[in-house]
């Protein structure tokens, strides 16, 4: 089966917009705040045309913002005379949920488990650095055992501004990696709070992941700050941007290996 698929992953703050042609994924990925609807439209548009002849062309999706999925779905109903099909709903998830509660857990979460296990093809951990961040690790069968999930870079910032009376807004722009181990404004020592506080949580997880597994697994990065934060680091083995991307279009190529489809 050819798989030319437009894939949306309905973020908490951004709507990545991917094009897969013939398997492949092709061109750059689409980031649109989800404040820009009037931005979508333009984006999957864009995407459909790509694979709009060839065949088995589909729109699919997996999201974790229900408000922002009922909108991508009537975009694409009245720009495509199309159905979105949804991870989770429409189509099975393509690895074992081994938590406490499977249907609680994010399918953002699991689609990027199930992309990284893909690759690594042993124990992974997979680190999310989005709105959220989320530090989750799956076995050597690929079955997801569960994680941590803390404030994202931008939550952290705005949070300290918000709930204090002295401290700056910093702009998102001015997060990158600290030149000198401290900082000597205020701003810079907010940045030097939050990019070590979250490597810091980064280690000492997969420490902790590590010697339950029994041995040192692989760590795999993605998410909107994954660069700033972990390029270059020697406990990280890769940095892959579009990772749930690749998670839900090998959801969708898995689900039809499965039925027969």
């Amino acid at each position: 089966m050819e798989i030319n698929l437009v894939v949306v992953n309905v973020g908490n703050s951004r709507l990545a917009v991917g094009t897969f042609v013939g398997g492949e994924l092709t061109g750059e990925v689409e980031r649109v705040p989800l404040v820009r609807r009037e931005e979508w439209a333009k984006a999957v548009e864009a995407a459909w045309q790509r694979i709009a002849d060839r065949a088995n062309a589909a729109v699919v999706a997996a999201g974790v913002n229900p408000d922002a999925e009922a909108a991508l779905d009537q975009v694409v109903s009245d720009r495509l005379d199309r159905r979105v099909v949804w991870v989770g709903r429409d189509l099975d998830l393509p690895i074992k949920v081994l938590t406490d509660e499977p249907e609680k857990t994010g399918v953002d979460r699991v689609l990027n488990m199930a992309a990284a296990f893909e690759q690594v093809e042993g124990e992974v951990v997979v680190i999310d650095a989005g709105t959220a961040i989320t530090i989750d690790v799956c076995n050597d069968a690929g079955d997801f055992l569960g994680g941590a999930i803390a404030p994202g870079v931008r939550m952290q910032l705005d949070a300290l501004h918000e709930r204090t009376a002295a401290l700056p807004l910093v702009p998102p722009e001015a997060f990158v990696p600290p030149a000198e181990p401290f900082g000597q404004t205020t701003e810079q020592a907010m940045l030097h709070g939050v990019y070590h506080g979250v490597r810091g949580m980064v280690k000492e997880l997969v420490e902790a992941y590590a010697t339950k597994l029994g041995r040192w697994p692989e760590v795999v990065a993605t998410g909107g700050d994954a660069k700033v934060l972990f390029d270059g680091w020697e406990i990280i083995t890769r940095v892959v941007p579009d990772l749930t991307i690749y998670g839900i279009a090998k959801a969708y190529a898995d689900h039809h290996i499965k039925h027969g489809t």
